[in-house]
């Protein structure tokens, strides 16, 4: 095929690449070594290149031949030839764990810079051209959190906005959202972004010792949008599991009787709304946008009624029978909740709230709290991207991939949130990738541009390629077959010619 002469940069992707190290096995999928891919598109032509993030957890790992640094999924234990007491003293530093900086999640624009990210409060710098892996960063110098989404958002000015959570900090378990500035100022141009890192606010959980999980937050032009849902991390287990012998993620924990919060900071204030929103117990993992109008906030996420994907996608469950057996318990759901921040505080209770044209529903109930139901836009999407020029704002398409009982995406999808209309591609054999939209730089429209998706064939035998289809029609333009085995990754970016620092090829 031909690629758009304006499609000029790198597409920078990262996952989990190693699952064996010597005679030692991960236990969980999301616990691999980080592999780092990208594919770079210059004057009409496509180059690969891959490397492992060269990590203190790789290292040590490589090392030592087995696995000796914890991930979520699987618990690493100290060499049994040292002596009693060092082991006794391995297992109290354990309490609050150390985290790993096997950052395989997502990557992240800071400043000038890219970070490899994770979970967990590390990221690790690295060169976009090379895939080298420069200095390590600990959040937590900077702000008090123990775990950090990897799903930032980044406002108008560049600057980096992004949600971790402090455990028992000063006797509080919290919430903070911080912001990185993108740049310093000119008589400091020596210090990183992150000495000038700020918390912006901070939301106390609902539970000291039960922080919820997220993976993801949301943000419009004026609020902040949290959720606080009922899958939470169970800290008195988690710092126990050393000694248990169990994984962390055996103490994440799902209650389905209980209820999910909804919160809203005011960027301008840097204070949460006083009213309290609430919907039925779910599992999310991804926002897809949001947005305000005439009072309203308006946010899209993916959910689930249970916690089974994260069991599905242990090792053990990932063998040659995967796509009959895996079958999801709950297929994911894109839901549309519409939230009344500004509303007739005399509403007779019972009443629905919400004013504009959704099937959405938000009804004050009697203690004063406010009960939201969503639409269901549509079913069996994930991994969700959109144009980001859009992000806040109100939009029309997402780019996901499409799943049905299988947690293995089969084929993507171009969904309208106006029409309901949806454009799959897919083909036998195939399982691509999350997929990424290109804008075109003389854009008058909002899917006007490329989707770029990579794609894994089933069989070893077939080689994995890049797909770039015409984002508007949803045909294929082009393909670059790699001769290389390609991992299944997670999430990446886009990073245009432009924005490269103008280092030597």
């Amino acid at each position: 095929g031909q690629l758009p002469t304006w499609l000029q940069g790198i597409l920078l992707r990262n996952g989990p690449g190693m699952h064996v190290i010597g005679d030692s096995k991960y236990n969980h999928w999301f616990d691999g070594l980080a592999l780092l891919h990208s594919f770079t598109f210059k004057n009409g032509e496509v180059y690969y290149r891959s490397k492992y993030l060269r990590s203190d957890t790789y290292n040590c790992n490589i090392e030592a031949n087995r696995i000796v640094v914890s991930e979520f999924g699987t618990m690493a234990y100290p060499d049994p030839c040292k002596n009693i007491f060092a082991k006794a003293f391995s297992y109290l530093s354990h309490t609050i764990p150390e985290f790993t900086d096997n950052c395989l999640i997502n990557i992240m624009k800071a400043g000038d810079d890219f970070y490899a990210t994770g979970e967990t409060n590390f990221i690790r710098k690295i060169n976009p051209q090379t895939l080298e892996t420069l200095e390590k960063v600990d959040y937590n110098k900077y702000v008090a959190v123990n775990l950090a989404t990897s799903h930032p958002h980044y406002d108008s000015d560049g600057n980096v906005l992004n949600m971790g959570t402090s455990i028992v900090d000063k006797g509080k378990t919290k919430y903070l959202l911080f912001k990185i500035p993108s740049s310093v100022p000119e008589q400091e141009k020596k210090k990183s972004c992150f000495k000038h890192l700020e918390v912006v606010c901070s939301i106390p959980s609902r539970s000291l010792l039960h922080p919820s999980y997220y993976h993801s937050f949301g943000i419009t032009e004026n609020y902040i949008i949290f959720i606080e849902q009922p899958f939470r991390l169970d800290i008195p287990k988690m710092a126990t599991a050393y000694i248990r012998g169990v994984s962390w993620a055996s103490c994440l924990a799902f209650n389905k009787d209980d209820k999910t919060w909804f919160h809203f900071i005011d960027k301008r204030t840097k204070k949460e709304v006083s009213t309290k929103f609430y919907t039925d117990a779910m599992v999310f993992f991804h926002h897809i946008n949001a947005y305000e109008e005439d009072g309203h906030v308006i946010f899209d996420i993916i959910a689930y009624t249970d916690n089974s994907l994260y069991d599905m996608f242990y090792l053990k469950n990932l063998n040659k029978d995967f796509e009959e057996n895996a079958k999801l318990t709950s297929i994911p759901a894109c839901k549309r909740f519409v939230v009344p921040l500004q509303y007739d505080k005399d509403a007779l209770v019972d009443s629905n709230l919400v004013t504009l044209p959704f099937t959405a529903t938000a009804v004050k109930k009697k203690d004063g709290n406010i009960y939201c139901q969503p639409e269901i836009l549509c079913e069996g999407i994930e991994l969700p991207r959109i144009n980001y020029d859009y992000n806040g704002k109100k939009y029309k398409y997402v780019f996901a991939t499409e799943v049905q009982w299988s947690p293995v995406p089969t084929k993507i999808a171009k969904f309208n949130t106006q029409t309901k209309e949806m454009l799959h591609w897919g083909q036998d054999d195939c399982w691509p990738s999350e997929p990424i939209f290109v804008p075109n730089p003389d854009a008058k429209e909002e899917d006007d541009g490329v989707v770029l998706t990579c794609v894994v064939k089933t069989d070893p035998k077939d080689p994995p390629f890049l797909l770039v289809l015409d984002a508007k029609t949803f045909t294929e333009l082009g393909r670059a077959t790699v001769n290389v085995e390609i991992h299944m990754d997670l999430h990446g970016i886009f990073i245009p010619q432009h924005v490269m620092k103008t280092e030597t090829e």
